[in-house]
């Protein structure tokens, strides 16, 4: 049973200036909530108990997050606010949440590297702080049960529009039975032309602790960092990899459109608000 997990979110949100230039993207809410809550809830539904954050210059409002507030929980209890109360310590009884920083942004694969001394021998999840999925079944799970099953890296794949494959890792393989996947290739960002398929891997990982190995033996691709794809890859010469067609919606918050659209699926969705939300879109809807 996979333990751990691992969260990458040391990039500087360049996406998002001017707001991410003192506050990181992955602390933006969606509606009530940081973004990375969610990833962080995620990973324990999966039964994730021990998470690792890797975070960079400007980042440290992710950990006093995650962290207890002593003063502003005594001043809650003081004034009778019990539900606001129970939020605020949920958040920190969440997993056992440690922090290490990554010294030089040099890509996805090297951001992973920093996690080999917390990891060890253990296979571990690794989810993107920057992204979102709505699905049934949380797609970690679903991916954790596949390692368990396999005992192989298995990742979670969405099907995208041909000519938007230049965005992302790209898998190709062969198809085995309820959306998995047999991966035999891996590419980063193709040209849709050259693309071997148009499944993506999309911010959700099950691995072995193998691919520190193979991370330490890439050398810098594209954009002269170390991309995780390209240890991927190296990965599937000596082992079997799985892909995992899920049923949801991936949201990118990485992207103001996205950002906004996010928040306005899950402020529909949200129960106290919901409904509220719900006529003023309606109204702002009939005015355009």
């Amino acid at each position: 049973m996979i333990r751990k997990a691992v969260i990458p979110a040391a990039g500087f949100g360049t996406r998002f200036l001017p707001v991410s230039k003192s506050q990181p993207k992955e602390m933006l809410p969606i509606v009530d909530t940081p973004t990375i809550q969610y990833v962080v809830e995620e990973a324990v539904s999966a039964g994730v108990t021990d998470i690792l954050m890797i975070i960079g210059k400007g980042k440290r409002s992710i950990e006093e997050h995650f962290d207890r507030n002593w003063e502003l929980e005594a001043e809650l209890a003081e004034k009778g606010r019990e539900k606001e109360l129970k939020a605020i310590r949920r958040i920190s009884d969440l997993a056992n949440i440690h922090f290490v920083w990554q010294q030089e942004l040099n890509g996805l694969g090297d951001a992973v590297s920093y996690a080999q001394h917390h990891v060890g021998d253990e296979p571990f999840l690794l989810l993107l702080g920057d992204t979102l999925i709505q699905s049934k079944v949380p797609v970690t799970r679903h991916l954790a049960e596949l390692y368990d099953r396999y005992n192989e890296s298995v990742v979670a794949l969405e099907e995208v529009p041909r000519d938007k494959v230049n965005r992302y890792g790209v898998i190709g393989g062969k198809p085995i039975d309820g959306g998995l996947w047999l991966i035999n290739d891996l590419v980063e960002k193709p040209d849709p032309e050259t693309a071997p398929s148009n499944l993506v891997i999309a911010a959700r990982y099950a691995f072995s602790p193998k691919i520190f190995d193979c991370i330490e033996k890439t050398p810098p691709g594209k954009n002269g960092e170390i991309q995780l794809t390209d240890a991927m890859l190296r990965m599937l010469k000596n082992s079997a990899m799985y892909g995992f067609l899920f049923e949801g919606t991936r949201h990118d918050i990485g992207s103001k459109i996205d950002f906004l659209k996010t928040n306005v699926i899950y402020g529909l969705a949200h129960k106290e608000l919901g409904p509220e939300f719900r006529e003023f879109i309606k109204g702002v809807a009939r005015e355009l």
